[in-house]
Parts: C-alpha cells; structure tokens; sequence
C-alpha cells in the first residue's frame, strides 16, 4: 500500500504573545501522526493539545511566548509538511536567523540575489555571488516538503564544510573546523572530488589548500579556496579528518551557475581535467565498449591490491568503495581448500604485552605445516611456540610487542593461509601524579610523573594551552625511562596556574604558585651597654637561612679581625666584640643583602669608677645601674641562655645567696615564703650545689646567675641576697619565660565550593606568654606528602577562604599559630574533604498529567553534574502568591518523575525541583505559571496496535492474550462484546487498568471465533474498536473418492472437499497409492490443489487401492478419504491412444502487474525499488538510472523471484537520487515502468532545551 500522505498543507501562522493558536492536518485517511517542534517530537500537556477526528488532526498551542516562534512539522508515514509560528513585530521583534532552525525552510524569493551566510561554515571571497547554505533543497518541490538536509555534528568536526552556490569566474571558500583539545598530534585532512579524486594534487591557479591552528582555543582549521570557478568544478565534494584511530567525514555540494546545466562539462577542455575527471572516464567507457567484452573481477581478483585502483580507472569503474565490497564478497567465496579443514581468521588483534594462538585446522594429521612472518620462516623459540593436536596446528606468541604486528602465513606444500596480526599498543596510564608546588620568584621548578609504559608520549599544558620548546628554553622537558619531567627556569608571577600532563589513557593536575621573597625578622638586634674588657654580641634572627648580610658600624663595613668576630650560623647571625674599649661605642646595623631594610643596635660603654671604701662596707645591690628597677621584669625566649648579672659592693666581699619563689607568691608587708630553690656563693665558690643546667659565679663587683636552656617552669621571682658582717641587702628579680604558641585543634571544614572552601579552627590552648597575633595555614592534596602555604603573613581571624583548588581533587588542611616568639608546630590535619559546587538547576520542569489531588511532573537531569556524585532531586510545593516552601517528599528522589499526591482541588499551585549534591542543592527549576489543581478531562481514544488491525489467527487450544491501550480522562468505561453480544465472564477474563484492557482466553475453542468490540467511554464521549479472532483446527476428511477412468499405467481419481475445513481454506491435498497385496502406502502428491488427479507409472497386472488426506494452515485431516473401488492395471495388449491437441500458443508480452513507487529515503541507509511483471517467455529485465544502464553497477543488486522485481541501492548518498527506469522484453514486446527517488540528507542532533 502506498504511504500514507498529507494532502492540505499546514500554513504558517502569525500571533501574538500570550494567545493561543491552532494549527490543523488533513489526510487522506485515518492515520496516527506526529507533531514536530524544532525536530523534537511534541508530547501533549497544558502547554500542547493534540487531538484527532477521523483524517483531522490539530494542534493547540496555548498561551504563546517568545521562545514558541519557531518551526514546526507534522509527519504522516513518509509525507512530512513544515510550518512556521511567528510573533507580531509589534509585540517582539525576531531576530532575522531566528524563523527557522531549518536552513531549508527560509528559502530566498526568485528574484532577489542571494547572499552568503555568514563565514564560519562557509565563505566566499568579496566578489561572489555564491551562497553556501547547508544542502542544495531539489527545485520543483513546495518549500514544506524540502528534505530536512541538516548534517551530524559528531565525531572530529566541530565546524563542517557546507554545501555553496557560485557563478562562473567568481571565487568561493569551504570552511572545516577541528577541535583539537582531545588529540596528541596534528589530524590529517583530505579534501576530495566525486568518490575518489585527492584534490591535494590539484592545487593551482584554480585551488588552494590553507589551514592555521589557534593555540589559545586549540581549534585547527582547514580552507579549500576554488578561484575563478568554471563549470566542470560543479559537483560532489566530500572532507575527511584523521587522527589515530579517530575519523570523521562530511558530504557537500558545490553548483556553479552561468551554463546551460549545472553539473559537468563532457568537454575535456584546457583546465577541464584540474578538478574533474568525468569527461576522461566518459571517453575511455566509449573505448572499452568497441572491445571484446572483458571480465574485469576476474582481472581484479588476480591482481594485488595496490593496483586495484589502475584497474578501476582503466575499465571506468568510479564507484571503488563498492568495488571493494564486491570484490571482497567474491573472494569469501573461494573453492574450499584441500589442505586445510579451516584456514586462519582474516585478522587477530592482541594488547602489547600478552600473548596470541593462532589456530588452523589440517586434512591431513601427518601433515607437516610451515609458519612464516612477512615471508620468513619462524623457528621455535621461547617466544614462539609450535604445537600439533591431531589435526590441528597452533602458533603461540608470548609477550607481543610492535614488532610482532605483521603478517603471518601457514603453508602446506604449495597451499598456505594467511592472516595479519595487529599488535594494539594499551592506553598509557598516569601511575604517579603531579604534585602542587610553591616557590619563590627566580627559583627552578621541576613538574614530576610517572607513566605505565616507557618511551610514551605525553603533552604538558599550562592553563589549557600546550607548551612547547620555545626558543628563550622557558620550559624543558626530560624523559627518564617513565619518569617525564618539565623543568621551569627563573620562575616569574606570570607562571603561576595549573599545570597540567595528559596521555591517551589520562591525565594530572598541579597547581604551581610563586611568591615575592619576603624576609621575616625572627629576632632583633637589641642595644647593649658593656662595661670595659666585657664581650659584646649582637645578635638576630632571620626567616630565610641562605640569606647572607652584612654588619655596619656608623655606616662603615664591619671587618672581622682578632677581636671582632662575624658568625652565620643557619638563621642566625651574630657579630661578637672581645675586650670592649671605649672607641667600640656606636651604632651597629645589620643589612641582609638583597633586601631594602636593616636592622640597628646601639653599643653603649660603661666606665666603672672605683673609689676608696672603707674595709668595713656594708652589702649593696646596684641594679639601677642597668636601667631597671628592683621590680623589674627580664623576659628570655625558650632555649636560650637567662643570664642574671647583678652588680654588688660590700667589704669584706659579701656571701651571695640566690633562691626563686613563685611570682606574685608573697605581697608587700606580708612574710617571706620559703624558696624553692637556693644557690649560695661565697669567695667565688659555690656553697650549693646546682643541677647541670643553672650555674651561679660570683665576681669582684658581680654576681652572675646563668641557666642554659631556660624552659617554661624557669619563670618566676628570683632573689639575691648578699651579707657580710656590716650587713645585707635584698632584691627582686622577676623573669618571665616566653615561646612559641600551643598547636591549634585541628581544623574544620565548614563548606566546600567549585574550587574553595571554608575553613575554621580554635585558638590554641596557651599562647606561649605572647598574645597571638596570626595563623599561618597550609594544604596539600590526600595522596600527597607536599605541604603548600596558603598565606605568608598572619592571618588574624580563626575563619579562612581557601581559594585557588582543583574541583574533585581530596585535600586536607592545617594550621599554624604565630606569635612575636615565632610560629607554633602545625596542628592536626583536617577531616579531608573534596572541592565540588552544586549541580546546574534541572531542565525540562513541566507537568506530564494533573488530576483532582495529585500532579506528574518530571524534568531532565542537569547539564552540569560536576565532579560529585548527584545524590538526588527535592520537589517543593507552594500556594500562588505564598514564600513557603513545603518539601513534597521526606527525602531526595533519585527518579526524574514524580507524582505528588493530596493537593488541595482547585487551588493554584507552584512547583520547582532541585539537585542535590554534596555541595548542597542547586538552583531551583521552576513551572513557567502556577497550575490548578483540577483533573482535565482527555477525550477516550482506543490506540489498537498493528498486529489486531488485521485477523487474529490462532489454534485450538492455544492462548489468547489481548491487550488494547488506550486513553482517556478520568478514567474510562470499557465494555467488551462479541458479535454485538455481552463476553461471558465463565468464559473469556476481562481485566482493566488506567491505560489499557487485557482480554484472556486460557484454552481457545472453535465457538470462541468471532468479531470482539471494545467500546471506551467517558460521560457521552466514546471511541471503539473491534478485533477480529479466527480459531483454526484440523480439517475433515475429503468426500467421495472415486476412480474415473483406468488406461495404460494411469489412473483418474476424482473426490470433493471436506465438509469441515477447520474454519480456514484449504490449502492442498495429499493422494497416496497402496498396492492391494502389500496394502504398503506411498505419497503421490503433496499440496496437490485441486480436487481430481491423474496417478501415473502404474506397475502393470497389480491392483492398486487409493486415499487422499485435505490439509490447511493447522495440517493434515486425522484420517482419509479411501476410494470404495480398486484399479487393476492390464497387462500388455492393450494399446491407448491418446487424441490429438492442437498446440496452444501461451505465449504473452511482457506486463508490469505492479508499478514502481516513488520513495523519500536517508542517506546512508539502503533502499529498495519493487515491482512485478508477467510475460511469457521470461522477460529480461534491465534497470536503468537517468535512463543510463545500471545492470553491471557494483552500488545496485538486482533481483528477481516469481516474477518480483526488486532494486537495491546501497547506501545511497544525495547524487543517487534521480528517475530510474525498469524495462522488461521478450520476443512477444516490451514493457517500461519509472518511478522517482529522492535521497535525503541526516537529520542534525536535537538540541536540549527546556520548555
């Protein structure tokens, strides 16, 4: 039957924004159709209606928005009609590409020039008047029915060349764009002419070939100018793109206007040959023709394939692709071999590193086989591996490498079978990753990993663009075995981003930051005053132990000599002055160098006068001497030296007794506590012995109490007394133990962003007697051993922003505390956590079905999931003009459709859906305007599926299972009969859904036959549909078997049909003959059609019984019909002769009994053209295209069964199409049928978008 079509024509319709618009189909009879909108198929909703009344079909699109104007089809079986919905200008003006996605559709009113497009896809040079457009739609047909000609964006191509329009002599541009983010090489391109012509070769004063890369958007591109074009530059042009094992290819037109047709030029003219070679080919077919008639496949199946295409080009083959299929197809079918049982496979495949058996199977098992690789014998080794089982041979290969990727032969005398054996290379793995660095300005950076193989190749980016060797030798790059290093010299700001190395089997990330140098100054230089022949130290302390300096003295260089000393010691650094005189008294500076600061001191000299005292003196203390008071308090930092110096006078030399107590243990007035600890000293010698670390000295005018190492439980009140018999005197010295702070508690992690997070710790428990000033804090990936600082100087506040990381990458974090001793050991490192940011909102929200109480909705995924795992969807609900929110469900569905249950009827409700992540939910995606909650009633609609359309046959006994969808709102009455007749339940079970009804029949019987109707109905509304059931059983016996006529060693039988044929046509008949005496039964004729035969070859004087069987589609009758009288066959004597017939002329010309039909298919999907003919003799068909012979054609196989006629067309691109003719003759006349066939262009990708 021909398809079904669309005869009144959809028109475009215009309104405005808001309203709401029907569009209507009529076809010629009653058919489903589908709805179309931008090539995405239309399902009904509040936003659609569809309905459907008899050939009527309509579409109602309610309140239009801007985002409607757009194009629209409708489809019935192979007919397709575009239409268009545009906006008022008034209300909205459209943009002018906007119509149409459909390049198609728009096309350019007669008289008007057309333009080119814009020159992303194609562009002509500024004197054309060419147009590229995306395919060349056929002249003649209505702009509705233009095929749909958009071509796949898949694979390489991320920009593909278009089909163009040009006038002679004008220039024209073809444009394809190839991403190269993906690929390690450069891709290859070819651009080609018709099915096999390299224009590569052709380039000239007609063609030029251009490409240029684009490193920042790593976008190859690739031009084909054709300059001043000429006529026989029309045609068929297709571009392929290769990289590795990656290809991709496109298809496109190029019609060249100013002759008479626009296609080629017979003329082999002075430049007819630079792009087409259709004129030659066209004068060596003429040549050939005059020839005796060669078998070419039998020259190609003889020759190598390298010269396959000189055989094609010479004999005028042009299509090589299917010259190869055919060819291929001929060779599968080879005589078998003698030697071989079963040959080689065609080719093996096996990974780098593992091993392969090649297997073939011998005639003979005391054959000896040989096994050769590229031609040359191969020895058994411990790589090779030779083994016989009965009659079959085996070849192993252990541990393939590259070198075994080759061909292999297994011979046997002078047969043999050959294969190839590609070795596949496995991907190249990232075994040991990039690390993040951070580094000071100027220094060397090296980028380390590992990969799984050596000698791989691999690609380093910076910030997505690839590095290369540039000739400043910026960037190194070192192979070690697996081992691939990129080496940075002098490194700037400018390096600072993420790093990046990628294999065909992965990739890895690093993250490099450089800092400014920033010296910090750990410990100052602090003034002193020395007395004569005393030692002098200054000393400091720097954050940067390679940092060098230089000490000043009044702003002269300080030179060392045998009393000056200068020191470097790690961070410290110390100038120390023996024997101090009075000219070392000055300012001293210390300047690191490369730095624009100093740090100052001031050497102060003391001169000590000595006065006359009288013998009897009593003790005094002389603190006030230094600048302090006897109150005063001495702070030393941790680990270093306290040294108490106190100045005394007394004659005769005072006892010196030093004792501590706790600080602030006793007050003024109250008695003194006992001390913890006493030293006493008398005449230089001391009375109390101390522990290793506490020394106390007593000199002529001093008194020295030292502690090396001073620790935390050192601070506190100490006290020297000194006594001789005129007296005593007492002081006070507080000292005050200070250090680094107490680690912080690890941190926690308060949220994480796409590349962020939020961290916060506590201060830590002691601050080291210094309040704290700031915190330092470092990260470093989980499965690294590398700590980075996130700042250099103190952070005051105990909550942080960490920026700057790799989304999906683990890190961990910690946190040092800082005071103006120095900086804490590291706390504890954090729980460790992820940087990942919430999805994108859903897509597609809209409502699927809506009762009185309940809601469908469903949506799509989101476009970006991002590196975290989707944990789900949360649907919320709320009353129109209401903020609160309420949560649909407990918890998070993971299914993109949800029905929400008891909602209040009637009410105007708002819905929105949003995913939910790690990082929390995203934004939500929200109906467009609120719904009322109110059941809409969809008229009934019975959808009978194709197989009931047309009888249901079925055997006795078997099942019968019916189920019939259908629609409806709320939810139908369905009523089944039979024969206008109520089922009886006993009999037949009947079960009902919301969408469909079963009916069941477990064992069927004959009386179950019938017509069955099932009506749906809705309040007045109603639909029906009727099946037609038809069981079938065996047939009766045939009646009345008689014999007619016995002469000769025939016999004439003759019976009538059975009176029951199973309630189905007889199909045939079965006649057996017995031989009276052995009553043993033989088959005359099976599917014998007719009701009288004639049984021949008769054994002469033997009596013969006869039985017929009658058979139909279920098979033979249980018993037969026997004939009631016997043939006796006489012996010889008896002579027949049979009366004369004039000879009837059956003879007839050739006849079509069923036309061609005119067919719309897609490229690249094979087609079929069929009819039928009758004639007597048998015709000889000839197929034609353009009225051009086909018949030897590698593209069309042709067929014939019975009088069918089909054509075959494999995979047929655009320049297939055309008028093909089907001519039948014989020696009574001849007969021609044609028919049209249109080949369409792929549909282009849907585009997601939300309604």
């Amino acid at each position: 039957l021909p398809p079904p079509t669309i005869p009144s024509s959809t028109k475009t319709q215009t309104a405005e924004i808001g309203a709401t618009v029907i569009f209507e189909a009529e076809t010629e009879k009653p058919v489903k159709v589908r709805w179309l909108r931008d090539s995405k198929d239309i399902a009904s909703s509040y936003k659609y209606t569809i309905s459907a009344e008899g050939n009527l079909h309509s579409l109602t699109i309610n309140n239009i928005a801007q985002e409607d104007a757009l194009g629209y089809a409708v489809i019935a079986g192979m007919s397709k009609v575009k239409f268009e919905l545009k906006i008022k200008e008034s209300e909205v003006k459209e943009p002018e590409k906007a119509v149409s996605p459909d390049p198609a559709v728009a096309e350019p009113k007669p008289e008007e020039p057309k333009e080119a497009p814009p020159a992303p896809t194609g562009s002509s040079a500024p004197d054309t008047s060419g147009t590229v457009s995306d395919c060349s739609a056929p002249e003649g047909l209505p702009e509705s029915h233009r095929p749909d000609t958009r071509q796949d964006l898949t694979g390489l191509f991320t920009e593909k060349p278009q089909s163009g329009e040009v006038n002679v002599g004008e220039n024209i541009t073809f444009v394809a764009r190839v991403c190269g983010e993906s690929l390690l090489k450069k891709p290859s391109v070819k651009w080609i002419k018709g099915k096999w012509m390299d224009l590569a070769s052709k380039s000239g004063k007609h063609l030029q070939l251009k490409e240029h890369y684009d490193r920042n958007s790593k976008v190859y591109t690739f031009e084909m100018h054709i300059i001043a074009a000429k006529a026989n530059f029309a045609g068929a042009y297709r571009c392929e793109v290769s990289s590795r094992d990656k290809f991709d290819s496109c298809n496109f037109d190029l019609v060249v206007h100013g002759n008479k047709n626009n296609y080629i030029s017979t003329d082999a003219g002075e430049d007819s040959g630079e792009l087409d070679f259709s004129a030659l080919l066209k004068k060596r077919a003429v040549h050939v023709s005059t020839e005796p008639e060669v078998d070419v496949w039998e020259i190609l199946q003889n020759a190598p394939p390298s010269e396959y295409e000189k055989i094609a080009f010479q004999y005028g083959i042009t299509d090589l692709r299917g010259m190869l299929k055919r060819l291929k197809k001929m060779k599968k079918e080879e005589k078998k071999s003698a030697a071989f049982l079963r040959k080689l496979d065609p080719a093996y495949q096996v990974e780098k590193g593992h091993k392969i058996k090649l297997q073939v199977e011998v005639a003979n098992p005391d054959a000896e086989v040989k096994w050769l690789k590229n031609g040359q014998e191969i020895h058994p080794t411990g790589r090779y591996i030779f083994e016989s089982v009965g009659n079959k041979r085996f070849l192993t290969i252990n541990n393939c490498t590259l070198a075994d990727d080759a061909a292999y032969t297994c011979t046997i005398g002078e047969e043999k079978t050959v294969t190839e054996l590609f070795v596949k290379e496995p991907p190249v793995l990232i075994v040991r990753n990039l690390e993040d660095q951070m580094v000071m300005k100027g220094e060397r950076v090296e980028f380390e990993c590992e990969v799984s193989e050596e000698g791989a190749q691999v690609k380093w980016e910076k910030d997505g663009v690839e590095l290369t060797r540039d000739e400043s030798f910026k960037y190194r790059f070192k192979k070690d075995g697996c081992k691939h290093v990129l080496i940075i010299n002098d490194v700037t700001k400018e390096d600072c981003g993420h790093y990046r190395v990628k294999t065909n089997g992965g990739q890895s990330f690093a993250e490099l930051m450089v800092q400014e140098k920033q010296l910090e100054v750990y410990q100052n230089i602090a003034d002193l005053t020395v007395k004569a022949k005393d030692q002098a130290v200054f000393k400091c302390e720097v954050s940067d132990e390679n940092v060098k300096g230089i000490w000043y003295k009044n702003g002269v260089e300080v030179k060392p000599d045998a009393r000056t000393h200068i020191t470097h010691i790690g961070r410290i650094h110390k100038l120390t002055i023996d024997d101090v005189k009075p000219e070392d008294e000055g300012d001293y500076t210390f300047v690191p160098e490369g730095y624009a600061f100093n740090l100052s001191a001031k050497l102060n000299f003391l001169e000590v006068k000595i006065d006359f005292v009288p013998r009897q003196d009593p003790p005094k203390i002389h603190l006030d001497c230094m600048g302090r008071t006897a109150e005063s308090t001495i702070l030393v930092v941790a680990g270093n030296k306290l040294r108490l110096d106190v100045p005394i006078t007394g004659d005769p030399a005072p006892t010196v007794v030093w004792t501590k107590g706790e600080k602030g243990s006793f007050k003024e007035g109250e008695s003194r506590p006992e001390p913890r600890h006493t030293w006493t000293v008398k005449n230089g010698e001391v009375l109390t012995d101390s522990d290793g670390r506490v020394h106390v000295e007593s000199t002529k005018g001093h008194c020295i109490f030292t502690i090396e190492g001073a620790e935390r439980q050192d601070e506190g009140v100490y006290s020297v007394i000194v006594r001789n018999p005129a007296g005593e005197d007492t002081a006070d010295i507080n000292v005050k133990v200070v250090d680094v702070p107490d680690p912080p508690e690890a941190p926690r992690i308060l949220s994480v962003g796409e590349d962020s997070c939020v961290v916060q710790w506590d201060p830590p428990l002691f601050d080291g007697g210094q309040p704290v000033i700031g915190y330092v804090l470092e990260r470093k990936k989980k499965k690294s051993y590398r700590w980075m600082r996130l700042n250099f100087d103190p952070f005051k506040e105990t909550t942080y922003e960490a920026k700057r990381m790799i989304e999906g990458v683990p890190y961990e974090m910690r946190v040092y505390a800082v005071n103006a001793i120095g900086m804490s050991r590291p706390s504890a490192a954090s729980q460790p956590f992820v940087p990942v940011a919430p999805t994108s909102e859903p897509t597609g929200l809209c409502v699927d079905d809506i009762s009185d109480t309940t809601i469908s909705l469903k949506w799509r995924p989101p476009e970006r999931i991002g590196s975290a795992e989707l944990e789900g969807y949360g649907v919320e609900y709320c009353k129109e003009g209401s903020d609160e929110w309420i949560p649909a469900f407990p918890s998070l569905t993971e299914s993109t459709s949800v029905i929400v249950c008891d909602l209040p009827t009637g009410e105007k409700m708002q819905f929105r859906v949003r995913a939910y992540n790690m990082a929390g939910p995203s934004l939500p995606a929200t109906l467009q305007q609120a719904v009322t909650i109110r059941e809409i009633m969809q008229r009934p609609k019975i959808w009978l599926p194709r197989n009931l359309r047309q009888t249901l046959i079925k055997k006795v006994g078997e099942t019968i299972n019916l189920v019939i969808p259908f629609q409806g709102k709320p939810r139908p009455q369905v009523t089944w009969t039979k024969n206008d007749e109520l089922l009886d339940p006993r009999q037949v079970s009947i079960r009902n859904s919301d969408t469909d009804t079963i009916l069941f029949i477990r064992k069927s019987e004959r009386k179950d036959s019938g017509k069955y109707e099932v009506q749906v109905q809705i309040e007045n509304v109603q639909d029906r549909a009727s099946v037609n059931i038809q069981i079938v059983d065996l047939p009766g016996p045939p009646q009345n078997l008689k014999v007619i006529d016995v002469w000769g060693f025939n016999v004439a039988l003759e019976w009538k049909p059975p009176k029951d044929n199973g309630n189905c046509d007889i199909t045939g008949y079965t006649i057996q003959k017995a031989d009276k005496k052995t009553m043993d039964w033989y088959t005359v004729y099976e599917q014998y059609r007719r009701t009288n035969c004639v049984v021949s070859d008769l054994i002469m004087g033997n009596e013969y019984m006869f039985r017929v069987y009658a058979m139909n589609m279920v098979g033979l009758s249980p018993e037969p019909c026997l004939s009631k009288d016997s043939a006796y066959i006489q012996k010889t004597g008896i002579v027949y002769k049979p009366p004369s017939y004039k000879e009837h002329d059956f003879s007839e010309a050739p006849k079509f009994t069923h036309p061609l039909v005119s067919r719309s298919v897609i490229a690249g999907y094979n087609a079929t053209l069929s009819c039928s003919v009758r004639g007597i003799p048998k015709p000889k068909i000839t197929w034609y295209k353009n009225k051009m012979d086909i018949t030897n054609e590698a593209k069309y196989r042709m067929f014939s069964n019975q009088g069918v006629l089909t054509l075959e067309i494999r995979k047929p691109c655009p320049f297939d199409g055309g008028v093909y003719m089907c001519k039948a003759v014989n020696d009574s006349g001849e007969d021609i049928i044609e028919c049209k066939l249109e080949v369409r262009c792929k549909y282009m990708p849907l585009t997601k978008k939300a309604t």
